[in-house]
């Protein structure tokens, strides 16, 4: 079986790690989001790559879930005693190699897509993770501070600002210029099944969705599409996802977000079952729903949620 999986950063990664327990023998290609790529200190970071890189090759700091096991930030550290921010952004010393691998490969000429590729070979996830586009897109968010108006990048917003003040606009810079990365569209048109994790509808899934070419591949690839619901039970399992969605008049339940991607994407959407009330009003715009455990407490419960995410896509299929 040929599966295609649109990830973010920890929801995506962590239910790959379950998906890969469910259905050890697929063939799966990862599309990652680079909206919330970020250049800091000289260096390309891919947050939601290396996340998934990572947590898939057994290097992630699994109490927070993004960045490296048994970290150190003396170079951090460092680059505060000397004045140079911003400090807000936690690198550790592990991590900066990855950037600065990635940093000098760009620099030589090789695009993002051939150097996500030489990563994964140091850490083998077990998957083909691919890039969405090679082109440099960067998400930025639009917050009024101190009654004036400005764009942020979404690094900001997220981690300094920690979503405290309202998202007035969502816009991924770069996006409708940008083309998807070798290998994007051909995974799509081969899939057997096409999975969104519960990954953030807007700055993850909605970004990849973002460049030209995908959304229209993934709707008319002719396969079942299933995604699981990043809410429960009116609110964002992680993260502030419920920010970002306002900021494009969504509201943060499980069937609002389902009718966003709509039934012209979306085949199934599994939603948590404290959610169940919500199953009939998905059911009614087209998407065939079911009601089952959606929170990811360990590998085992990632696990049955993918299952139970492909035995949707078999229902779907029949």
């Amino acid at each position: 079986m040929r599966i295609v999986v649109l990830a973010g950063g920890i929801g995506g990664a962590r239910f790959l790690r379950g998906l890969k327990q469910a259905a050890p023998d697929a063939d799966v290609t990862v599309i990652g989001n680079t909206g919330d790529d970020i250049h800091l200190f000289g260096l390309k970071v891919c947050p939601d790559l290396d996340t998934v890189m990572y947590t898939l090759g057994g290097g992630i700091n699994e109490e927070q879930g993004w960045g490296r096991t048994d970290e150190t930030f003396q170079v951090k550290a460092e680059l505060a005693a000397y004045g140079v921010g911003p400090g807000w952004f936690g690198l550790g010393d592990r991590d900066f190699a990855t950037h600065i691998v990635r940093t000098q490969m760009l620099g030589a000429g090789y695009p993002l897509s051939a150097v996500t590729e030489a990563l994964c070979a140091r850490w083998q996830p077990g998957v083909r993770l691919l890039p969405m586009s090679d082109d440099r897109i960067e998400t930025h968010v639009a917050v009024d501070v101190d009654g004036e108006r400005k764009a942020v990048h979404f690094q900001e917003y997220w981690v300094r600002m920690r979503a405290s003040v309202d998202a007035k606009a969502v816009v991924p810079v770069g996006a409708d210029q940008a083309k998807p990365a070798p290998g994007v569209l051909e995974a799509v048109a081969a899939a057997d099944v096409i999975l969104f994790p519960p990954s953030n509808p807007v700055v993850s899934i909605g970004t990849i969705l973002a460049v030209p070419g995908i959304r229209e591949a993934i709707a008319e690839a002719g396969v079942p599409v299933v995604g699981l619901s990043p809410i429960v039970g009116d609110a964002p399992v992680r993260g502030m996802a419920d920010k970002v969605l306002a900021a494009i008049g969504v509201e943060a339940t499980a069937a609002a977000v389902a009718l966003h991607y709509g039934s012209g994407l979306l085949d199934g959407w599994l939603v948590d079952t404290v959610d169940a009330g919500a199953v009939p009003e998905i059911e009614g715009a087209g998407i065939r729903s079911r009601a089952v455990p959606l929170m990811m407490t360990d590998v085992d419960a990632a696990a049955e949620m993918a299952r139970e995410a492909l035995k949707l896509a078999e229902e779907v299929r029949a």
